[in-house]
């Protein structure tokens, strides 16, 4: 086990608290959230798993699971069935149990739906721990900043390039300073004309990170960003399949002796190992781990963990009402960059209409900010 998986598992594990509550009950509920900017023909909604906890000193949480299309009725069945069978009777402190249950789930997968299911256990216990506590995330963590960057995102590539550019300009009215926009056109030539067209409208002062999703192979990922070098990307995140580690280390390499662009993953990473592998094979320079794909606040903490152990920065994925809360609590790492939120043009949870509360979070002239809020402050209506 190298160092960095080492405080990785320190921050999983904890330590069980001797006193403390069981789980009483636990329930989950799938509901389907509408979006407001479609992601793509198909994707017109996310699923959202919301889930309840009671422990048995009376305390309550709310947490959820959360996928864009594919898996919200397995999630919500992983959830209904296994975790709760599991759950029920044993510690309700949020990080003693998580290694248990993940050891428990693991014939069905080291991570994808099965992480994705936990973090509906894991996020509830952790709401109800913290509102417990009379305090909200940040102050139950402790907050490191008082505000973090936000920064414009979108799953834009289905844009025509007037679309694209009308959107980089309200993130630009908004007060953005850095926006990031998908890459990937079957002609590369598209894509530096479109990013030509966003570098415009950004100015040289605004940082510009582009998303391939996967969608190129090595060879093609290394002719594409020479060309797309010009347009001074921040990141590169995503070139290639997110399980191909060694297509990412020969990546990077190449990388480093041409334009030197970072390469950023995360989003489809599952587990603390994965990360570990990527950063510690020097695959990834950034890691974006989202901390519902991840199985929760606990393993997130722990990639963080990670992280910090080798230099990297990390920008959670997507979800900003919850992990923009965690961008404030983290530690900050001397030489790295701070964390930044991202925020999705309106497919925030409150944006949406989906919160039962006003939103735990405030993001004005791009940056991020706490609202008084209690425990994690996300209760789905």
């Amino acid at each position: 086990m190298t160092d960095a998986s080492a405080a990785a598992a320190t921050a999983i594990t904890g330590s069980a608290l001797e006193d403390a509550p069981t789980i009483a009950a636990f329930d989950a509920r799938l509901v389907r959230v509408p979006l407001t900017r479609p992601w793509a023909a198909d994707v017109t909604s996310v699923g959202v798993v919301a889930t309840h906890v009671v422990r048995s000193d009376g305390a309550e949480g709310w947490g959820f699971s959360w996928t864009p299309q594919i898996g919200a009725e397995a999630v919500h069945a992983l959830l209904a069935n296994d975790i709760t069978a599991f759950a029920v009777g044993r510690s309700a402190d949020p990080g003693s149990e998580w290694l248990a249950l993940w050891q428990h789930l693991h014939e069905a997968g080291g991570g994808g739906l099965t992480t994705i299911a936990m973090a509906g256990l894991n996020l509830a216990l952790w709401d109800a721990a913290i509102r417990a506590a009379g305090t909200s995330l940040p102050g139950f963590l402790g907050t490191q900043r008082e505000s973090v960057t936000a920064y414009g995102s979108g799953v834009n590539l289905h844009y025509t390039q007037d679309e694209l550019v009308a959107q980089v300009r309200r993130w630009v009215d908004a007060g953005f300073d850095a926006v990031k926009v998908k890459v990937g056109k079957p002609d590369v030539a598209e894509d530096l004309d479109r990013m030509r067209a966003v570098r415009e409208v950004l100015g040289p002062g605004r940082a510009l990170m582009i998303d391939a999703n996967q969608r190129w192979a090595l060879d093609r990922a290394t002719r594409s960003l020479e060309v797309l070098a010009e347009v001074s990307p921040a990141w590169i995140e995503e070139p290639l399949r997110a399980d191909d580690l060694y297509g990412h280390i020969e990546l990077a390499k190449r990388l480093a002796a041409s334009s030197g662009i970072p390469i950023a993953v995360g989003e489809n990473l599952h587990n603390v190992y994965r990360f570990d592998d990527f950063l510690r094979t020097g695959a990834a320079q950034i890691v974006q781990p989202n901390v519902v794909r991840v199985g929760g606040i606990t393993p997130f903490l722990g990639i963080a963990a990670i992280a910090a152990e080798y230099g990297a920065a990390l920008h959670p994925h997507l979800l900003p009402e919850l992990s923009g809360q965690l961008a404030l609590c983290l530690r900050a790492v001397p030489g790295v960059p701070a964390p930044m939120a991202e925020d999705v043009e309106d497919a925030g949870f409150g944006a949406l209409g989906a919160l039962l509360d006003p939103s735990p979070v405030r993001i004005a002239d791009g940056i991020l900010t706490d609202v008084p809020h209690a425990g994690l402050g996300i209760r789905f209506s």
